[in-house]
């Protein structure tokens, strides 16, 4: 989520927040403070995270990752996580759209 020693930030709640508001038509999805961020889930199994930042990122693969990068996503680390571009969050059906890939990903 951030990185070591990272302060959980006010920026990372208000993420997680928006994050979970824009994808509630999804159900099961929970979020768990972890590392300064939070990690976002469903059914239990982690599908994204919010770093200390509050930038939000969605779990990727050696399929999906050319697509997180056309649209100017950023990779978390080595993690397999992607960056949400600010025109994805800003567009609801957008972004349920990479969380649920990213959802079937996780499974």
């Amino acid at each position: 989520m951030g990185q070591k020693g990272d302060k959980y930030t006010n920026e990372a709640q208000l993420s997680v927040e928006l994050l979970l508001e824009k994808l509630s038509s999804v159900e099961g999805l929970t979020s768990k403070k972890m590392f300064g961020g939070h990690g976002i889930f469903h059914d239990g199994r982690m599908f994204g995270i919010v770093d200390s930042k509050g930038q939000a990122y969605l779990k990727s693969n050696d399929e999906t990752a050319p697509k997180f990068l056309e649209l100017g996503s950023i990779q978390h680390g080595k993690m397999p996580y992607h960056s949400v571009p600010d025109e994805i969050l800003n567009s609801t059906a957008g972004l349920l759209d990479l969380a649920k890939t990213s959802i079937e990903i996780s499974k």
